[in-house]
């Protein structure tokens, strides 16, 4: 992304292309707080709720199809340093509809995000605003809380990164203090060991809902570990591309357990599942049986930076994708045009607002509209998973042909790559059998074949 062009077309006006001032702590920071969000905060409760304290294997075999499929890219990353992101690295290796496909479904999944995020965090505002005696409408506090991220992102990818660092910093602390206070409960303050088991295995059993209720959870925790391939984007911009990728792709193990699997184990240790609200956040539940004081003003707090986190990345990344696109010809030219600051301006206001479209449509018609738009992207994340999966397969055998060497290389190729390729198949096809998550899997195969459509059409009419 350091070229002035790439395929004949310009990367900016005047300008040299992307900024590369991103300092290997933010790039460290986003990738250790990129899988750290409302999906954690609270939409653990759901997970919950259909698993039972089982959920526990739930997220570990989730966080441990995410962890292989950052260690993939991982491995394209240091092989083939300098290129954006998985969208190029799919290009790469499978061709330019790859690139196309994985580009628009992923912008078009993170301006949904923006959406969701954008109304999320206006709900969160508005109850402080209106004990303050201030009755500000939704829409309002959301114009306004969109409107601060897209100026952070047009200031310049520093600015960003440094946003993003702070809030990072804050959740990724938020979840290490609850961990250190869950333990010191459960070991030294709490009722005992009894009252434990009983909590684990009281209500029910382990699995009080079955086996199947385990693997049912599955596509409810990995939507809510969604994040982690944002590093691959934002390390294109910093000083050391590949090597920043690979730190990323060896520590999202540790993240994965410490922030999901030990935290969610200690929410079902210290509270009976069934006392777990699905849509309130079980870390409140958790710390309120610890009789920590302050908890849920805390955690709201907390709530809404991982929401500003989700939006500051979310407009990022859009801008970032329609950056690349237009760069290979796959979309505008002007998608292209780099700022005086170095950054995509038009992307980062095409994203913002789309995203701010989308959350009026959450407004106006949240049965209706919106819930037409999360479906068509609910399982889009999925979809760009198998086909980073497969890319990698190929470079992987297109760089042993070349006798390349492989600084970083992903385990028991490609037994392994396979293994990732039927899991992800696997929650696909639960999904399919959930008639909650049904709906979700129909649009979003939906959104695929229109962006595919479009690719074919683009093809034809170019020489």
């Amino acid at each position: 992304m350091t070229d002035d062009t790439a395929d004949g077309i310009p990367s900016s006006r005047g300008s040299r292309g992307l900024a590369h001032t991103l300092q290997s702590r933010h790039v460290a920071m986003i990738a250790f707080g990129g899988i750290i969000g409302a999906g954690l905060f609270v939409g653990a409760s759901a997970a919950i709720n259909v698993a039972g304290p089982a959920v526990i294997l739930s997220y570990a075999g989730a966080g441990l199809l995410i962890f292989l499929i950052m260690r993939m890219l991982g491995e394209m990353a240091v092989a083939k340093p300098g290129h954006g992101s998985f969208a190029e690295y799919a290009a790469l290796s499978l061709g330019d509809w790859a690139g196309f496909l994985t580009g628009w479904l992923y912008a078009y999944f993170w301006i949904i995000v923006v959406g969701v995020e954008t109304i999320a965090g206006a709900k969160l505002v508005q109850p402080w605003l209106d004990e303050a005696g201030l009755g500000v409408p939704v829409w309002a506090i959301g114009l306004a809380l969109i409107s601060v991220m897209t100026l952070t992102n047009l200031m310049s990818v520093k600015a960003y990164g440094e946003f993003e660092f702070w809030f990072a910093l804050l959740k990724v602390s938020a979840i290490a203090v609850f961990v250190l206070l869950g333990l010191a409960f459960l070991l030294f303050f709490g009722p005992g060991f009894t009252t434990i088991w009983a909590n684990l295995t009281g209500q029910g059993g382990l699995m009080p809902k079955g086996a199947g209720a385990v693997l049912a959870a599955v596509p409810v925790t990995i939507f809510s570990m969604m994040g982690s391939e944002v590093a691959t984007l934002a390390a294109s911009e910093s000083t050391d591309p590949a090597q920043n990728v690979a730190r990323a792709a060896r520590t999202v193990a540790l993240r994965i357990v410490v922030f999901y699997v030990l935290s969610i184990a200690i929410i079902v240790s210290v509270v009976p599942w069934q006392t777990v609200t699905p849509g309130y956040s079980p870390f409140i539940t958790a710390l309120a049986a610890m009789h920590i004081p302050g908890a849920a003003s805390a955690m709201s707090v907390i709530a809404v930076a991982a929401v500003l986190s989700c939006l500051n990345s979310g407009l990022y990344i859009t801008s970032r994708m329609l950056y690349e696109l237009a760069r290979k010809g796959n979309a505008p030219r002007s998608f292209a045009d780099i700022s005086g600051n170095k950054v995509p301006s038009r992307g980062i206001l095409i994203g913002s607002a789309a995203g701010y479209l989308a959350a009026i449509a959450a407004i106006w018609s949240p049965n209706g509209v919106f819930l037409f738009l999360i479906n068509t992207s609910g399982a889009i994340i999925l979809f760009i998973y198998m086909i980073v999966a497969f890319g990698q397969i190929r470079m992987r055998r297109q760089l042993e042909r070349q006798g390349a060497p492989l600084p970083l290389k992903m385990w028991l190729f490609p037994y392994l790559s396979w293994a990732v390729i039927g899991g992800i198949a696997l929650v696909l096809a639960l999904m399919a059998f959930e008639p909650d998550l049904r709906a979700q899997l129909i649009w979003s195969g939906l959104s695929a074949a229109v962006v595919a459509a479009a690719y074919l059409i683009r093809r034809r009419s170019r020489p």
